[in-house]
């Protein structure tokens, strides 16, 4: 037999190189037999890590935030798609909303929205109880989401128009009367009223019926171009002149958490806001709202973080050149974009009633007094859906390897 020629040398490194071989795949083979043992080790301290911890009372699951999602309002509580219906045809309602067939009935919703049409306590000029008609027809370009906010109010609130109170045009007392009873029934369901006036004394009457509900004082944020604080006038104790002033005698209100934002002169003499002052209001004027817009603001939030509270626009707290329509039109007011900031403050109030008042359509051909009434309410119902949602856990992590550790919003 014919013996190999190759040298030694080679016979050497082949033998080498196949050792080397061997003692790589063996070392190959205990590195994962270490990886293994490691990741059980680790697997069993995890397991009786949480074994050892105890859980808190009423603690969710891990995936809890996760998994949780946002069911929106039933169909029948948002507004009519102008892909259905165009703006210009149907039924006018406010905000586009529907009108449940009984009105005497409260629907199982979040925030009614009830017209008041009573101006029997307005001093100059008549016309407010067309109010809550004209608020309607301009809600044909009402919207649902709010840009500012980034929500949409449909999505976290269920809204329905619950039509109008049945507000006597002979009897004053009566009038109101109703007005409380409807305030006190929705209060009582747990939803929140809205109403639509009517001259500012349907703000009394709403806090009457609130307060026969919660059976508490609230704050006030009042939001007007005049303090409402007068006293009786032509044998009247209540008129649109004097709601504020008796909220307070009748305990509706605490006076130490009124704010009032907007006032402004000329007045009728030195004294006319003695009473605000003497009682502990807070009085932004609407020269503090011109010269430091932001300081009100933050006048605002501090009422919200202070308790229930009832909010109060008065269109005539607008500059007639944004509202003509209103029954005592003052120059000077401010303008819609900065009533829209003040009510964007009210996100996180615990909001009992708010009311819009004083809107005589007679007054403004171009309706736009109206528009911005539409704008109030949905600014309001803006801040109200955001609360609701800002209460709701938010999905902070989804499970997905392309988004691991990063926020994903709802």
């Amino acid at each position: 037999m014919k013996r190999s020629t190759r040298p030694k040398s080679a016979k050497r490194a082949g033998t080498a190189s196949s050792k080397s071989g061997k003692a790589s795949s063996k070392s190959t083979a205990s590195s994962s037999k270490r990886a293994k043992a490691s990741s059980s080790k680790r697997a069993k301290a995890s397991s009786s890590k949480k074994a050892r911890t105890p859980k808190r009372p009423g603690a969710l699951p891990a995936s809890a935030g996760r998994s949780r999602r946002h069911t929106p309002p039933p169909q029948e509580f948002r507004t009519v798609s102008s892909k259905k219906m165009p703006r210009f045809a149907g039924v006018p309602s406010f905000l586009r909303l529907p009108v449940p067939s009984d009105p005497e009935v409260v629907p199982d919703v979040d925030v009614v929205l009830c017209g008041a049409p009573f101006d029997s306590g307005a001093s100059f000029r008549p016309g407010a109880r067309f109010g809550p008609r004209a608020v309607r027809e301009a809600s044909a370009l009402a919207r649902r989401f709010s840009a500012a906010l980034g929500v949409d109010i449909f999505e976290e609130l269920m809204v329905a128009d619950g039509g109008d109170v049945a507000a006597s045009p002979h009897d004053a007392d009566a009038a109101l009367d109703a007005v409380s009873a409807r305030a006190e029934a929705i209060s009582r369901t747990g939803a929140t009223c809205g109403f639509v006036g009517g001259d500012q004394s349907v703000t009394l009457a709403a806090l009457r019926g609130i307060h026969r509900a919660k059976l508490k004082s609230v704050g006030l944020i009042h939001i007007d171009s005049h303090s409402n604080t007068s006293g009786p006038a032509w044998g009247r104790n209540v008129h649109h002149g004097s709601a504020v002033r008796v909220a307070v005698e009748e305990g509706l209100v605490r006076p130490e958490a009124v704010l009032q934002i907007g006032v402004r002169g000329p007045y009728s003499g030195p004294a006319d806001l003695d009473y605000a002052l003497a009682h502990g209001f807070e009085v932004a004027k609407m020269d503090d709202v011109k010269w430091d817009l932001y300081s009100v603001i933050g006048q605002v939030r501090k009422a919200v973080r202070g308790g229930s509270i009832y909010v109060s626009v008065d269109v005539s707290a607008l500059d007639p050149a944004y509202a003509p329509g209103t029954g005592i039109p003052s120059p000077g007011g401010m303008n819609t974009w900065e009533l829209q900031q003040l009510l964007r403050a009210l996100v996180g109030a615990d909001l009992v009633g708010f009311d819009l008042v004083e809107i005589a359509p007679a007054y403004d051909p171009a309706g736009i007094t109206a528009m911005a009434g539409v704008t109030v309410l949905q600014e309001i119902l803006s801040s109200l859906a955001d609360t609701r949602r800002s209460a709701r856990p938010a999905p902070s992590t989804r499970r997905s390897e392309h988004r691991r550790g990063k926020r994903v919003s709802p």
